[in-house]
């Protein structure tokens, strides 16, 4: 359609497309709606609340934001991990178990979601979920994830795929406004438009967060 980037000073954008975020989500909170409408809608799908044991595998940006919003929902969360590198910040939102490749879930649970990049982890994920239980799949891999129908169908489980934010927006903003989720800690570095490029490709440390932030203002 011949629109300017996401980068030009000005772009034309549809109404519709548009929310207002309230004063109390900063410009850094405001960056990280999209990934939010994500864990929203993942926390929603595993059906967090009160008295659910929700498993989140992998504590990246997805991850570490669908924990919050399910412990937010009332769940009690638990992280599966490479290693313990993420612990203290899996814990800062809202993860009350920590486990490793090396220590696997030794416990099955009501849902279990995968936010992962592997291919095997689908497999891995679904033989923990409880009978009856939900298995959410948002972490996409760059081969064929393998899993047995069978232990679905025997398990009487649900399985359900999450593709984009757009139905969880309004939510996050929500969440993010009145204080039951707060993002923040997913920024630890802040870089201006001359560090842009490098920080896209990944030349920029996250530091002890998982994402940078890029203000043009700086």
């Amino acid at each position: 359609m011949g629109w300017p980037g996401g980068l030009a000073e000005q772009l034309p954008v549809r109404a519709s497309s548009l929310y207002r975020l309230p004063d109390a989500i900063d410009d850094q909170a405001g960056a990280l709606v999209e990934p939010g409408g994500n864990g929203w809608r993942t926390a929603s799908a595993a059906q967090a609340g009160p008295g659910k044991r929700v498993l989140v595998c992998g504590p990246g940006t997805i991850g570490l934001l669908t924990t919050a919003f399910a412990a937010a929902m009332g769940a009690e969360v638990h992280i599966w991990a490479l290693d313990r590198e993420r612990e203290e910040l899996a814990r800062s939102f809202g993860a009350l178990g920590y486990w490793t490749a090396a220590e696997p879930p030794a416990v099955t649970y009501d849902a279990v979601v995968d936010c992962t990049d592997d291919h095997q982890m689908p497999a891995a994920a679904l033989a923990r979920v409880e009978p009856a239980g939900r298995l959410v799949l948002i972490g996409i891999a760059g081969g064929p994830s393998l899993i047995d129908s069978r232990d679905i169908i025997l398990g009487d489980l649900t399985v359900v795929g999450i593709l984009g934010a757009s139905a969880g927006l309004a939510p996050a903003i929500e969440y993010y406004g009145d204080g039951r989720v707060d993002p923040s800690r997913i920024v630890e570095v802040t870089v201006g438009l001359d560090e842009a490029a490098e920080a896209l490709a990944g030349r920029v440390s996250t530091g002890a967060g998982t994402k940078v932030h890029i203000d043009p203002s700086r």
